[in-house]
């Protein structure tokens, strides 16, 4: 379980307050208005900022004294952050392991309709194109819990719908504790378990 048992953090002048739990393997997602502190949570869990007060733990161990690289937390930012100096090939490859990896990303680069731009470097590709690899790479990551900042934003509606699918199913499948931040209705219904609303 994944629980943040009032947590409290300074955003300039405003105090934010969290308390909630996650059973393991559930999708949570975040709605709320603008600057209420949807990003500030995953950022907090995933060790990116510190809280004022209060704990974040998994299964029982609190996460808010370990490093970043300790945390069993995989992330994907608004911003993708992909190598620009390695080929999407590489990029997914990237920090991943397994004997059956390659086929794994070779799948769902099929689902999402990716496959082509495999061997290109990320700045050849289009936003929309960018962001469904980096969703692709944070589900495929061994870590437990995963954080999806406005993932699918730049999509159209129907890769939407593809991706809402494709990382419910792969979440389920590997029984990944996700919290997805996101301001489409239409995102809540398809992917998440329940709705957490900020504010």
């Amino acid at each position: 379980m994944l629980k943040v048992s009032q947590l409290q953090v300074r955003l300039k002048k405003v105090v934010l307050d969290y308390d909630f739990s996650v059973k393991t393997g559930e999708i949570v997602t975040i709605q709320g208005r603008s600057g209420v502190g949807k990003t500030t949570l995953l950022n907090v869990i995933a060790g990116f900022e510190k809280a004022y007060s209060g704990d974040v733990t998994w299964q029982g161990e609190s996460l808010l004294h370990k490093k970043v690289t300790q945390r069993p937390v995989s992330m994907l930012f608004q911003e993708h952050n992909l190598f620009e100096h390695l080929s999407v090939w590489q990029n997914l490859q990237f920090g991943l392991q397994g004997e059956d990896i390659s086929e794994r990303i070779k799948q769902a680069a099929a689902v999402l309709e990716i496959a082509e731009q495999l061997d290109k470097p990320p700045m050849q590709l289009s936003g929309g194109q960018r962001q469904r690899i980096a969703i692709l790479r944070t589900l495929l990551r061994p870590e437990p819990i995963v954080l999806l900042d406005e993932p699918f934003a730049e999509l159209d509606s129907t890769t939407r719908l593809i991706a809402n699918d494709w990382v419910r199913e792969t979440a389920k499948a590997t029984n990944k504790t996700v919290l997805l931040v996101t301001h489409q209705d239409e995102d809540v219904e398809r992917v998440g378990d329940w709705n957490l609303v900020l504010g």
